[in-house]
């Protein structure tokens, strides 16, 4: 996937420095474009959750995914009923924590756009809770169980720098581009 560029603007009447305290500077006017960009990328390609720093390219902790109902309805009934596969809105969260709240874990397939072509089986907890602040400064909260917790774990694992095949089944492991060839 290609990195998203955040360009630094500046605001008009602004040549530099990092604007005034009403926050109209070249920072404000970034953070405003960075926010706007996430969210455009969001709303794209049927293909989230992102988080932030590995694939836009930008030096924050974000979280952020949605599920849409068209992307749940890609799923096989069975597998939406096993694993509780339902829609969620865009949750944005800044510098999260995740909290586990039901330790059992349930092993299912996975992919992951930063390595495209492959899935494995990989454990999860039920249920996680998510908090952070959102791109306003507000404390915001998730208590996401089913699918919901494993894109959460999925994407916070993306903040801290592991990858779906760091925590797979090896036996599992599948290059599901092989596999649509020959279908």
């Amino acid at each position: 996937m290609a990195a998203l560029r955040c360009r630094l603007l500046r605001a008009p009447g602004h040549s530099r420095g990092c604007g005034s305290a009403a926050g109209q500077g070249w920072a404000a006017v970034r953070e405003r474009s960075y926010w706007q960009a996430l969210r455009r990328r969001l709303r794209g390609p049927p293909e989230p959750p992102y988080s932030a720093p590995c694939q836009l390219g930008v030096p924050l902790r974000v979280f952020a995914a949605a599920l849409p109902p068209e992307r749940c309805r890609q799923y096989p009934a069975e597998l939406r009923r096993a694993h509780r596969i339902e829609p969620f809105p865009l949750r944005v969260l800044v510098n999260p924590e995740l909290r586990v709240l039901d330790a059992r874990t349930v092993t299912a397939p996975e992919g992951c756009t930063s390595i495209r072509g492959f899935s494995a089986c990989v454990p999860r907890h039920w249920a996680v809770h998510v908090s952070g602040v959102d791109e306003n400064g507000e404390p915001v909260s998730w208590e996401a169980t089913g699918w919901a917790a494993r894109i959460a774990q999925h994407e916070m694992d993306h903040l801290d720098g592991v990858l779906f095949i760091d925590r797979m089944d090896s036996r599992t492991f599948a290059n599901t581009a092989w596999s649509q060839l020959l279908d």
